[in-house]
């Protein structure tokens, strides 16, 4: 007899299941519906670390153990791949990024009266929380928070919200606070004197038409593949360092030793630095200032890549194009590469890893390509956002013979 009232699984914006579809908001999985209406907590249920949980819209998932967020995860890319009636035949071991390692975050502000906040907003809403703690940022952000709200705070004013856009880099933290006007000489000198004070990497502010730099006391970069990339200001990195490595490794196993390989949608050189040297790359991205930072760079440490500023929804590499290379990297944003996925299902590329942020159109684009003759035959999921709802995958792609 089936239990009615028991959470069985956690679905994709968080809310637990019950086994008879009805769907309960900061459920884990074991919990059980009291008939009184509240809710009896199970094994799997935990003490949310966060006082801002349950209003702060960045976590979804603080009442749920490390066990059931990894099920979540995976279930995330499985139930997506269902859709399109796609079974992988090998699902790796979850990723989880660790506690305070999110290296790249953005935050905003709001006046609420007479008192300045400086946060992420609530969850379905423009309000702005106050944060106070964060355990997914890592500290280095963290702790720029306070003196963030005092600088800003005599200055903004209430009709204004600003965002501040932080990364940690090699040099330190990155910081761009967009939607505000440093009118005088006064506010020119305090910005650079914050940026000293709290020994920021680069400082600039984007007033409407573009990031300009304030302060930036060495050229700012990333390493990538132990390669040294100049950084735009915020820049796209992974959200975390290890959930970084977790998705290079998948694509090295992957690639194998390949030796001719395409990087297509390949920002800073993530991938592609990641390869050596002994190997031919080629690299694509829409993205002006990320791909010339690469070029430069693998030109200073000869290798052998070469790099092309091309808009992969407009310009699409050909199949004939394609069959140049042994192996295929793809990591477009969130909306997919279904322009360049079609061509991928018409040429004869023995591998391809495809690395997505997005279940939905990672589902539509394998489809696509399994319809084209390819296997999907490994996939690894990783968690670098702990706690949101947000997942990352790597999945192997290999060509069927005949």
């Amino acid at each position: 007899m089936t239990d009615d009232d028991l959470i069985l699984r956690v679905a994709a914006r968080g809310d637990g299941v019950t086994a008879d579809g009805r769907y309960i908001a900061y459920a884990a999985p074991g919990d059980r519906l009291d008939p009184a209406g509240g809710l009896i907590h199970g094994p799997h249920h935990q003490e949310p670390p966060c006082r801002h949980f349950l209003q702060c819209g960045g976590c979804q998932l603080q009442h749920i153990d490390d066990d059931s967020l990894s099920i979540f995860v995976a279930d995330r890319v499985s139930h997506a791949l269902a859709t399109q009636h796609i079974t992988a035949k090998q699902i790796m071991p979850v990723h989880l990024s660790p506690v305070g390692t999110r290296r790249r975050v953005a935050v905003r502000s709001a006046w609420a009266g007479k008192q300045f906040h400086l946060g992420f907003s609530t969850e379905k809403s423009h309000r702005i929380v106050n944060v106070g703690e964060c355990d997914v940022m890592a500290p280095d952000l963290f702790k720029l928070l306070e003196p963030l709200r005092k600088f800003l705070s005599i200055r903004v004013d209430k009709q204004r919200q600003v965002q501040i856009k932080m990364a940690i880099v090699d040099q330190g933290v990155d910081m761009l606070i967009e939607n505000w006007t440093a009118e005088d000489l006064h506010n020119h000198e305090a910005l650079s004197e914050f940026a000293s004070e709290h020994k920021l990497a680069r400082l600039s502010l984007d007033e409407g038409y573009g990031p300009t730099g304030f302060y930036e006391p060495e050229p700012v970069t990333v390493t990538l593949g132990n390669v040294s990339v100049a950084y735009p200001p915020y820049g796209f990195l992974q959200a975390t360092a290890d959930g970084e490595q977790a998705l290079v490794a998948a694509v090295q196993s992957i690639v194998g030793d390949s030796n001719k390989i395409a990087d297509l949608f390949a920002g800073l050189g993530t991938f592609a630095l990641s390869l050596g040297k002994d190997r031919k790359i080629y690299a694509a991205e829409a993205d002006l200032e990320p791909i010339t930072g690469l070029k430069q760079a693998a030109a200073r440490v000869q290798r052998q890549l070469f790099t092309e500023h091309r808009d992969l929804f407009r310009r699409p590499l050909s199949a004939e194009e394609l069959n140049k290379f042994h192996s295929v990297i793809l990591d477009p944003p969130r909306a997919g590469a279904k322009e360049q996925v079609a061509q991928l299902a018409a040429s004869a590329v023995s591998k391809i890893a495809y690395v997505s942020c997005n279940p939905a159109s990672f589902a539509r684009d394998a489809r696509r390509l399994i319809d084209g003759g390819y296997e999907l035959n490994r996939i690894w999921p990783v968690g670098q956002f702990r706690w949101s709802s947000h997942v990352e995958m790597v999945s192997e792609f290999i060509r069927v013979a005949g």
